[in-house]
């Protein structure tokens, strides 16, 4: 069974449409009109083995914000829904990634109770024209969106470019090991018989 979806959410500030494979090898083709952004989705993509199709544009002559924000609930909503009825997964992934001098670890698990906490202290937070702050935002998003509980700690790091990357990455890695294929489940992985 595939595991993929296609979502596409339109607002009077954004217009945008994302297309996952969750079982792909890394492919990614991406236009958000935030080039800092696309290289972190591309990271994600890769790291992740998984496919990723997005197109985005936002009001971002204003600022980031909604670009941003609207991408993490599209990207939850195609976890989400390319999950399926989540039987025979993993469930809990974990990851620590070091990226220089920054080291980011990633924990999750498919919970179906969305929970984020953002424990990433930066004393500089802009790079180039991106605010990295703005990671908190695209991550509670997403987890809101895909029923996610994650814990995002940035361990290490003074480089905000840095520390976004490690941040992605052990997302990517986390993530794709928690959605993984179980071979000796058949049911969710739950005593409670849902997730």
């Amino acid at each position: 069974m595939k595991r993929s979806a296609e979502v596409e959410r339109k607002t009077t500030e954004t217009s945008v449409q994302v297309t996952l494979n969750l079982d792909g090898n890394g492919t990614a083709s991406l236009d958000t009109g935030i080039a800092f952004l696309d290289h972190m989705l591309e990271l994600m993509a890769v790291h992740g083995f998984m496919d990723l199709t997005v197109r985005a544009k936002g009001d971002i002559e204003v600022d980031f914000h909604h670009t941003v924000e609207d991408l993490g609930i599209c990207l939850g909503q195609a976890i989400n829904q390319a999950l399926g009825d989540k039987k025979a997964i993993k469930r809990y992934g974990q990851a620590s990634v070091p990226m220089d001098e920054a080291l980011a670890m990633v924990v999750l698990d498919i919970s179906n109770r969305p929970y984020l906490s953002y424990d990433v202290p930066l004393k500089t937070r802009v790079t180039g024209q991106f605010d990295v702050g703005l990671l908190n935002e695209f991550f509670r998003a997403l987890v809101n969106n895909a029923g996610l509980t994650m814990h995002i700690q940035l361990e290490a790091g003074d480089d905000p470019h840095h520390s976004a990357e490690a941040i992605f990455k052990a997302f990517a890695r986390a993530f794709d090991q928690a959605s993984q294929k179980e071979e000796r489940l058949t049911e969710v992985p739950s005593s409670k018989g849902i997730l």
